[in-house]
């Protein structure tokens, strides 16, 4: 009888996971208001007059009204609202813009999600639902696009500077804007005229002047200044070279000593070394370099103070301390390899350029070197502010840019900013799900319903009434002004292709596949299991 009772009473905590509906119910509630609410937090941002967050951690401060950078940024702990983060990241890696946009939409649709789970609807049924009203919401979004050339330089620069107006630097974008577009044409690979790599283009920031002072230069830019004292700060036809060696008197292992006895073998170690690093400066000087750029070396001094001087007295430029990452792109825009030992430091192992100059700015200087011959696909942007917090948020804002500018290298189509895009999706989907039959078509109603939730925030931050706004743009849209839109502007409702607020097509067909993607990933799971380390 007693096993009998224990097998019954087994059976009973065993059929307690099935009985128990009220969990699963729970536990995708508790995911889904976490999710939401790191979708409010960053809901304010969006657009031109969206607002920017200033972000605290220990002494250093950032402002900044991009998506990615604040959730990066933001302390989040809860699995379901790391997802949202990891979502971001995804819209940043795809598209480089439309941060904000695709976190905000994953919360609207997660808010609809609620209502047809609230509803009765099986979760399985809502995220096929949802999936279907993706795919269809990217077919609509594809039909309206324009396609554009990268010729067409007039609308690239727009395009870019759609994506600068919502920054804290908006004011610079007729600078920022053509300066991204040069940029990323100028490094497109002519063997994948779709491919472009924005290692290709390196951001400098360097502190003093101001944005305006921000420049293009088809070269090279050092941030630290040359390791001469007295030698050459200006050269013209120069000969480079770019090595790996250390140029200092060599040293022992670290478990070795060498120990010196009398005043003679001190002074025979001192000249050893004086002919020793004399003969390489020679060898360099032999070659026909008079810019020799040095890595920097963990090991021991990648320069000596008896290197330098005889580098001043040989007319030698020299800027040392070069990070290991950078050499890649040093070689690829020199179009020569590193030089790993002083036996190879020969003339065909250098480069040639037209100048270098040591560029002093307040109380910094720089080395620029420009007009190289045979130059690789590269080039670097010289970011200027008065401040550090200007000059992350100038960085940021021109990667963003540069990102858009590429979007359009790889899928060549634009459609209409401002909300426009969404409320035609939002206007024919609705269309769409009177022709379905069944649950799915309050799904697809529903989906339909939480893209407005684009130009109502753009609308709602731009201190319009997102009801009046939203009813307008409705109605707008049902009389086939697909390109009608949020003017922040103006504070009304305008044909948006007018204002030349355009945004690339990659960058809301991403956005409207990821979000729906996290939606149904959050949707699906029904429990938390936590595993002990």
């Amino acid at each position: 009888m007693r096993m009998t009772s224990h097998a019954s009473g087994d059976a009973r905590r065993q059929g307690g996971v099935y009985k128990d509906k009220s969990k699963p119910a729970e536990i995708r509630s508790s995911n889904m208001n976490a999710a939401k609410g790191v979708a409010d937090a960053v809901r304010t941002s969006l657009g031109p007059k969206g607002m920017d967050k200033m972000i605290q951690h220990g002494q250093d401060v950032t402002i900044t009204n991009d998506g990615a950078t604040i959730l990066k940024k933001m302390n989040v702990t809860h699995p379901a609202a790391k997802l949202l983060v990891e979502l971001s990241q995804a819209q940043d890696v795809e598209a480089g813009d439309g941060t904000t946009t695709v976190v905000i939409i994953a919360g609207a649709l997660l808010d609809a999600a609620e209502k047809l789970l609230n509803k009765g609807i099986h979760p399985t049924i809502i995220s096929d639902a949802f999936r279907e009203a993706a795919l269809k919401s990217v077919e609509i979004i594809k039909k309206m696009s324009i396609p554009i050339e990268l010729s067409d330089r007039e609308s690239l620069i727009k395009i870019a500077s759609t994506s600068l107006n919502s920054k804290v630097v908006s004011q610079h974008s007729s600078l920022l804007a053509p300066l991204a577009v040069h940029a990323v044409l100028k490094v497109v690979d002519p063997k994948n005229d779709r491919n472009v790599d924005l290692k290709d283009i390196k951001i400098i920031k360097k502190l003093g002047g101001t944005v305006e002072d921000t420049e293009l230069i088809e070269g090279l830019v050092f941030t630290n200044k040359s390791a001469n004292v007295n030698g050459p700060k200006r050269l013209e036809k120069v000969k480079i070279g770019l090595i790996q060696f250390c140029i200092s008197p060599p040293k022992t292992d670290m478990d070795h000593n060498v120990i010196v006895t009398d005043y003679n073998a001190m002074d025979r170690i001192l000249r050893e070394e004086r002919t020793y690093i004399l003969n390489i400066t020679k060898q360099i000087k032999k070659a026909g370099c008079n810019l020799l750029l040095v890595q920097k070396s963990i090991l021991r001094d990648a320069l000596s103070d008896l290197a330098i001087h005889f580098f001043d007295k040989l007319k030698i430029m020299v800027v040392k301390d070069i990070e290991r990452e950078d050499i890649d792109f040093i070689c690829k825009t020199l179009g020569c390899r590193p030089i790993a030992s002083v036996d190879h430091f020969t003339p065909e192992n250098l480069s040639s350029a037209e100048l270098v100059e040591e560029i002093q700015t307040g109380c910094s200087r720089f080395v620029k070197v420009t007009g190289i011959q045979n130059p690789g696909r590269t080039v670097t942007i010289l970011v200027r502010g008065s401040n550090n917090l200007v000059l992350e948020e100038a960085d940021r804002s021109i990667h963003d840019a540069l990102c858009v500018v590429r979007c359009l290298v790889k899928e060549r189509a634009l459609i209409a900013g401002g909300g426009a895009p969404e409320t035609t999706i939002s206007y024919q989907l609705n269309n769409y799900a009177r022709t379905v039959v069944g649950v799915d078509a309050y799904c697809i109603k529903e989906y339909a319903n939480a893209l407005e939730i684009i130009p109502s925030t753009l609308a709602e931050n731009a201190g319009l009434n997102p009801v009046t706004a939203m009813t307008e743009l409705r109605m707008r849209h049902s009389l086939g002004v697909n390109t009608a839109g949020i003017n922040v502007r103006k504070g009304s409702i305008t044909d948006i292709l007018d204002e030349n607020v355009v945004q690339p097509l990659l960058v809301s067909t991403s956005a409207i596949s990821l979000a729906t993607e996290t939606v149904r990933s959050i949707l699906k799971i029904d429990d938390i299991v936590n595993v002990q380390s």
